[in-house]
C-alpha cells in the first residue's frame, strides 16, 4: 500500500472512532455540562481548531456578505439546532441509541433531496431503501411495545429532529453554497464561527446553569469540538478527494457500530436486539438506496448467465 494510500485509510478509520465515539463525549460531558454548554463548547472548539488549519494554510476568509448570510442558516441546521438536541436526548436514551439515529442522516437527506430538488427525483432503488430505513426506524423504537409518550419517545424524535436538520442543510447547501466553489475548510470554519456566536448569545438562556468540569467532561469536550467538530471535517475532505464522496460515505456504516460498542464497553449501557436489528435495516436502507443491492444482484445474474453459455 502506498504511503499516501495508507494516510488515506487511517484517516479514515480515525474519522470513523471520532464520529462513532461523539455521542459518547456527549453522555459523559452531560455528567458535569448542561446540553446548551455542551453544544456552546462543542462549537467553540472546533471553531478554534479550523481557525489554526485556515492560520496554517493562510487561507482568508469569503468577505461576499451573502455567502456569510448562507453559512448563517447552514450554521442553524447543522450545528445549533442538532447539537442541542442530541444533547438534550441523551438525557434520557443511551449514546449507541443516538448514534443509531444518526445513521438515518443520508435517508432523510434523500428524502429532502427529492422533495427540493428535481435532479435528485425518486427511483425505484431509492424507494426501497426509504421503505426499509422507515421499517428500521420503528424497529428501533420498538412500535410493538405500544406508543409511551414519555421523555425516551421525545429524545428518539429529538434525534430523528436533528437527522433532519442535517438532510434540509446538505439540501441547502448543495443549492446555495457549493456552486460558489468555496474552500470546504473556510465553510466548516465559517459555520461553526457563526453557530459559536449564535449559540453565545443564546448562552444566558440555554447554559447558565453552573457546571461542574471534571477531567473526564473537559477530556470529553476537546475531543468532541476539536477533532469531532473541527478536524474531523478536515480529514473528511482529503478522504473525499482521494476516494470519492462515494467510498467517503461508508464511514456512515460504521459510525454507529463504534457508537454502540463504545457505550456498551465504556459506559456499560445495555443494547436491546431491536436497535442492532433496526440499525442493519437502516443500513440496507442506504445499501439499496445507493443501488448498491441491486447491483449486486445484477452481477450474480451475470454471473449465472455467463456460466450457462459456456
Amino acid at each position: 500500500m502506498r504511503l499516501a494510500e495508507f494516510g488515506v485509510t487511517v484517516r479514515f478509520a480515525l474519522l470513523a472512532v471520532v464520529w462513532g465515539a461523539s455521542f459518547l463525549f456527549i453522555k459523559v460531558g452531560l455528567g458535569g455540562l448542561s446540553p446548551g454548554q455542551i453544544a456552546l463548547a462543542r462549537v467553540a472548539l472546533g471553531a478554534l481548531a479550523l481557525a489554526v488549519v485556515l492560520a496554517v494554510r493562510r487561507r482568508p476568509l469569503p468577505r461576499d456578505p451573502v455567502l456569510w448570510g448562507h453559512l448563517a442558516v447552514v450554521s442553524v441546521l447543522l450545528c445549533v439546532v442538532p447539537f442541542l438536541l442530541f444533547s438534550w436526548a441523551e438525557q434520557y436514551i443511551s449514546s449507541g441509541l443516538a448514534s443509531i439515529f444518526n445513521a438515518t442522516t443520508p435517508l432523510v437527506t434523500m428524502l429532502l433531496a427529492a422533495a427540493a430538488l428535481p435532479e435528485e427525483r425518486f427511483t425505484p432503488p431509492r424507494v426501497l431503501g426509504l421503505l426499509l430505513g422507515f421499517l428500521g426506524v420503528l424497529t428501533i423504537v420498538g412500535v410493538w411495545h405500544g406508543i409511551d409518550v414519555s421523555h425516551q419517545l421525545t429524545a428518539q424524535l429529538a434525534c430523528l429532529g436533528a437527522t433532519a436538520c442535517y438532510g434540509a442543510c446538505f439540501v441547502y447547501m448543495r443549492r446555495f453554497v457549493s456552486p460558489r466553489g468555496t474552500d470546504p475548510v473556510v465553510v466548516a470554519f465559517g459555520q461553526t464561527a457563526t453557530a459559536t456566536v449564535i449559540l453565545g448569545l443564546l448562552a444566558p438562556a440555554i447554559a447558565a446553569t453552573p457546571a461542574h468540569l471534571t477531567l473526564p467532561v473537559v477530556a470529553s469536550m476537546v475531543a468532541l469540538g476539536v477533532f469531532g467538530t473541527g478536524l474531523a471535517y478536515v480529514w473528511n475532505t482529503r478522504i473525499i478527494a482521494v476516494w470519492g464522496a462515494a467510498n467517503a460515505s461508508a464511514v456512515t456504516y460504521l459510525t454507529p457500530v463504534v457508537g454502540v460498542l463504545l457505550g456498551v464497553l465504556v459506559l456499560g449501557e445495555p443494547v436491546s436486539w431491536n436497535q442492532p436489528a433496526g440499525a442493519l435495516l437502516v443500513v440496507l436502507g442506504i445499501l439499496a438506496a445507493h443501488g448498491k443491492l441491486r447491483l449486486r444482484r445484477s452481477t450474480r445474474a451475470e454471473a449465472t448467465a455467463g456460466s450457462r453459455a459456456l
